[in-house]
């Protein structure tokens, strides 16, 4: 993320940093960045699914050793793609570098690519609401809003995006891989390294406002050279990146403000029409614009609980009463994504290719979800087809319950109302949670779900040892594995099993949270992980009886679990119900997405309209 190879630049020329003692002070936090960061350099499980209960350990010590030293963060998190979608090219790309990674991975293999699981997205959010840190989700990425409230605080960012660097900071930013967080407890302070852009600047003799130059032309996430079929000629160095970074720094300084240090670069990128000139000039001052810092919108959100305003392109296509639960992080930035773009990016998972998308499972949750977004449009998902990101044009669904409901006012619907609809979306009957606590009912809904929506069917192995799963982690109880501590073998089909039900799990609690949460939400943390998973399905195959593997006092929970899904199994919803659900759940023209927009096939969609459509 961020400027295309400052970070390793800057590392290679540390005397930018400077060491610092960090305590006592508000920290503005990019929480997408730290949410991954966390994740990955701890060695968390990608593999089997995840883990849960150690991702959420992790994110209590820090926080922990963060409070101990008189820090106190603010958290803020991505929210959806903005009107134009302008860095949809660089997600695609990287989407489809993950693809190649989660095949990798799932064939045992060492590979660069790193990949969040499902549940764990959520849950360095819910994690930090029960520790009670302020946390902000932004409308937009929240970059701009980051860095405009550590301006307005005067106090440091903790990331690791290079963007920030661009961004004149009074207090500069802290890099997350030098913020040594682990010793802070018995050192009293966070040791940890400083950038200030007025440090660099002064080191390479170039003006601050010249900065946002700087950053396109060297390339970042929403501006490159060569999507525009042009390329900077900068000398004898052009092949080694941080050599050209170095020289491009070199041949900005002199110049006062950053548009004239643009047209002279203009006349570095070789022979051009007067109209491409013109193009490639009003798309890199487009890109310095991300650099602009506005008024907070923030501070008094944190304060004395002010919600931010929708942007003006949003007024006539979000309803005023999503702001306030979408702000606080109660709702997923999918939700804007269907509003704004009628599109959706679904996370890769670690699967092989030659499996078919664990999402495919969970599609006809989100067709729900879109038919309260949108009535009786269209949504163009972008989903993995073997070892290709494709496109598919999917069909909103608003039949029963859902058709009595508008989007103006969801939050408003009697709760027998939105119970409905969610049990129509999961196809299953109220009455099969006889004996299910309510926190564990959404969960049950979920796995009656996954059973007659998944491909293959699931075995009665994987659904023992699921529901065994569940018991062991809402009861704290000890199952009789052999070799419990040991790393199973990855079973392809297991974890592909594994991973429908994850993504059913996800797609049915960002539905629940749309409705107002008329089911308790479950624990996120409580969702366990994969390895358990493929560790009793083996001693299940082995003919293990899953009675022999729990303790007396959470056989009982098991029975009734199991008893609530079979008996949901054999009661079905009503033929109609089930007829219109499965011709409904055929998308429309899987497209190869390549770069730019790829070949027509089928229906596309309306990207003029994108952005004018008004509310239901």
């Amino acid at each position: 993320m961020g400027i295309q190879g400052l970070t390793s630049f800057i590392e290679a020329n540390s005397q930018i940093y400077r060491d610092v003692q960090f305590r006592d002070s508000r920290l503005v936090v990019d929480g997408s960045n730290l949410s991954c960061h966390l994740y990955y350099t701890e060695g968390l499980d990608q593999t089997y699914g995840g883990d849960c209960a150690g991702y959420a350990d992790l994110i209590e010590r820090f926080i922990k050793a963060l409070r101990g030293c008189g820090i106190q963060p603010y958290v803020v998190l991505d929210g959806g793609s903005d009107h134009t979608d302008k860095k949809l090219e660089t997600k695609k790309k990287r989407d489809k570098a993950l693809i190649q990674a989660a095949h990798e991975k799932s064939l045992g293999r060492q590979t660069w690519g790193d990949i969040m699981p499902l549940m764990c997205i959520s849950l360095f959010r819910r994690t930090l609401f029960r520790l009670k840190v302020p946390v902000v989700q932004c409308f937009l990425e929240a970059d701009q809003e980051v860095a405009a409230l550590a301006s307005e605080w005067q106090c440091p960012v903790l990331s690791k995006d290079s963007d920030f660097y661009i961004f004149d900071l009074p207090a500069g930013v802290l890099p997350i891989p030098h913020f040594q967080w682990e010793v802070a407890a018995q050192r009293g302070f966070v040791p940890c390294k400083i950038y200030t852009a007025s440090s660099f600047c002064s080191i390479y003799n170039i003006q601050p406002r010249v900065l946002s130059a700087f950053a396109v032309l060297a390339g970042n996430d929403y501006v490159k050279l060569e999507d525009m079929g042009v390329s900077l000629h900068l000398g004898a160095h052009e092949k080694t990146r941080p050599a050209n970074l170095g020289e491009l720094l070199r041949r900005l300084r002199g110049f006062q403000e950053p548009q004239e240090a643009l047209k002279a670069a203009l006349r570095l990128m070789g022979e051009m029409s007067r109209q491409k000139k013109a193009e490639v000039l009003k798309s890199l001052s487009a890109g310095m614009e991300e650099y602009q810092l506005p008024p907070s919108a923030l501070g008094r959100f944190f304060t004395d609980g002010t919600v931010p305003p929708l942007p003006p392109e949003d007024r006539a296509l979000v309803s005023d009463w999503v702001r306030l639960p979408f702000t606080k992080g109660r709702l997923d930035k999918v939700i804007l994504n269907v509003l704004r773009l009628r599109r959706v990016r679904l996370p890769v998972m670690v699967e092989h290719k030659s499996l078919p998308s664990s999402h495919l499972t969970s599609r006809p949750i989100r067709q729900v979800m879109y038919g309260l977004l949108l009535g009786d449009e269209e949504v163009e998902e972008y989903d993995r087809k073997g070892l290709q990101l494709t496109r598919c044009m999917v069909r909103s669904v608003c039949r029963g319950a859902a058709r009595q409901l508008s989007l103006d006012s969801l939050d408003k619907a009697e709760l027998s109302q939105r119970v409905r609809v969610l049990m129509e979306a999961l196809e299953v009957e109220p009455s099969c949670f006889q004996g299910v606590e309510p926190h564990l009912r959404l969960l049950v809904a979920v796995t009656c779900c996954w059973m007659q929506n998944a491909s293959p069917p699931p075995h009665q192995h994987l659904l023992q040892a699921l529901l065994l799963g569940l018991v062991t982690t809402h009861t704290s109880t000890a199952l009789q594995v052999e070799n419990r501590n040991a790393p199973p073998s990855l079973d392809q089909n297991v974890a592909h099993a594994f991973n429908q039900w994850h993504s059913c799990v996800m797609f049915s609690m960002q539905l629940n949270q749309l409705l107002g949460e008329p089911l308790p939400e479950p624990e996120v943390i409580r969702l366990y992980e994969g390895r358990l998973f493929h560790q009793l399905v083996h001693s299940l195959r082995e003919g293990k009886q899953p009675e022999r593997l729990l303790t007396s006092s959470s056989l009982k929970l098991y029975r009734t679990l199991l008893a609530a899904v079979e008996q949901a199994r054999h009661q079905g919803t009503s033929a109609s119900a089930t007829e219109e659900a499965a011709t409904a759940d055929q998308g429309r023209g899987w497209e190869l997405v390549t770069h730019g927009k790829g070949k027509k096939r089928g229906h596309q969609p309306k990207n003029s309209e994108l952005g004018r459509r008004k509310k239901r």
